[in-house]
């Protein structure tokens, strides 16, 4: 248990004593922690209060040059009974996953920037040993330069080379994927420019090649991801005054040895899509839709998704309950026989797209997944979802978050497969400091029974972390 004694000391030593407050409000801590903008320290006079004292490190008389320090210790237990329905092995006494991570942002001036990032994730207890997900002990998870030649006309660009987290939209075609223990990233460039009220990114990079040792990570040649990405946040017609914002993109994407039921071919394929998202008074949505073409071995591809949010919150009512309804599909395979492929692709998605039990990935499928939020007081969430899963086309199967196979057809015509509740309590004792506790009851249903093992489904995740 030396990981747990060394955890414990880490965030205490952390948390520290409150010294000095300062003025100004810190930005919010995101899932991209180089998106975090600390300048506003240069007006505060020093000394600060822990972690500020460490978010704004000026050099010489300059105030845009200056570094900024922070990092994460994450403790995460899982234990899971009867892994994807009695398939996969069962662990004994659940996992213990371990994520650290420290990073430096140094601000050389108003054109030049470096960013560095060390993370070490570590496993414990996986019945079948760590996957590429569950352990990297220690790699550069960030380390790029960012290159701006500075604003005009309202305009801001950079271009950014090197390795880095991409997350583009909502997640749902690329993202972090922050619920495993080793979050995805990629290496090459990316260069975008920021204007009043849209931004566009070109993207041209291959994800990195994950592996269990220590600095033993390399990009993985045989898949590639380029395109274009684009956002407006204006008032769009014919909605009048609601402030409606939407997203306009092209991906390209290849893998060499890409695998569906259908078999192992190279794949190239092209995704065009769109998503419309806000909010006005106590509703908001985000819908998205998009086709793919391309090639698959000597088929071709023909694909497509739509997928939506919907959300009301009643603001004024006491524990602000809100609702929101999610129904979304996915195509799959028609026929196995032809060249041809239907099923869609979903690229680099959440890996915990539709619970932190990450059994299913959004390909060949449609649901309805509804979910309701409680917050009794400011410091505690609470979260009751339950999700209905079903096959779209018979002929295809069941795919995990990352795309590998979960269940063949096996001959059955059934479209139901699983009905899953999921119960979330998520605490914060402070900025940065989260305690989080998950339990999930998957039930299969029809195409499980008929095709493989099919017990009863039971996931807990107990995660406390702290970023600073």
């Amino acid at each position: 248990m030396r990981y747990e004694t060394t955890a414990i000391a880490a965030i205490a030593l952390l948390i520290g004593e409150p010294g000095i407050a300062q003025e100004g409000e810190p930005p919010a801590i995101e899932k991209l922690r180089f998106d975090e903008d600390y300048s506003y320290l240069r007006t505060v006079p020093r000394p600060y209060s822990w972690p500020d004292c460490w978010k704004y490190i000026p050099f010489d008389d300059d105030p845009d040059r200056y570094l900024t320090i922070g990092g994460e210790v994450r403790q995460r237990y899982e234990y899971t009974n009867n892994p994807t329905y009695g398939q996969d092995p069962q662990d004994k006494r659940g996992v213990l996953l371990q994520r650290y991570s420290l990073f430096g942002d140094l601000h050389w001036n108003r054109h030049l920037r470096f960013f560095g990032q060390l993370t070490s994730a570590l496993e414990a207890g996986r019945a079948e040993g760590s996957s590429p997900v569950d352990e990297d002990k220690l790699e550069w998870q960030n380390a790029f330069v960012d290159l701006s030649p500075g604003g005009r006309d309202g305009r801001e660009a950079t271009l950014r080379l090197g390795r880095q987290e991409i997350v583009l939209g909502s997640g749902r075609l690329v993202d972090v994927r922050e619920g495993p223990n080793v979050r995805r990233t990629f290496d090459g460039g990316r260069g975008f420019v920021i204007g009043e009220g849209w931004r566009v990114d070109v993207v041209a990079a291959r994800p990195r090649l994950d592996r269990r040792g220590v600095f033993d990570d390399k990009t993985n040649n045989t898949q590639a991801l380029w395109g274009i990405y684009s956002v407006f946040q204006k008032p769009l017609p014919p909605f009048g005054n609601l402030r409606g914002n939407l997203d306009l993109y092209y991906l390209g994407y290849e893998n060499e040895d890409s695998t569906y039921v259908q078999g192992t071919e190279h794949e190239d394929r092209h995704s065009f899509g769109a998503r419309y998202w806000g909010d006005a008074g106590n509703w908001s949505w985000n819908w998205e839709t998009l086709y793919q073409f391309g090639r698959f071995g000597s088929g071709d591809i023909n694909a497509w998704t739509l997928a939506t949010e919907t959300t009301h919150r009643w603001a004024d009512i006491h524990w602000q309950p809100a609702v929101k309804i999610s129904i979304n599909i996915a195509s799959g395979d028609d026929d196995l026989d032809d060249s041809d492929l239907g099923t869609f692709n979903p690229l680099y998605p959440r890996g915990n797209y539709f619970s932190e039990a990450a059994v299913f990935g959004p390909r060949n499928f449609y649901n309805f997944h509804t979910f309701l939020y409680l917050q009794p007081i400011e410091a505690l969430a609470l979260t009751v979802d339950l999700n209905f899963f079903w096959r779209l086309e018979t002929e295809d199967g069941l795919y995990s978050p990352a795309g590998q196979i979960i269940r063949g057809p096996d001959d059955s015509d059934a479209h139901f497969a699983a009905t899953a509740l999921s119960l979330t309590a998520e605490y914060t004792f402070c900025r940065g400091l989260v305690f989080t506790a998950i339990h999930t009851f998957g039930k299969p249903e029809k195409f499980l029974r008929e095709t493989a093992p099919s017990e009863d489904l039971g996931f807990t995740e107990l995660t406390l972390q702290y970023r600073f």
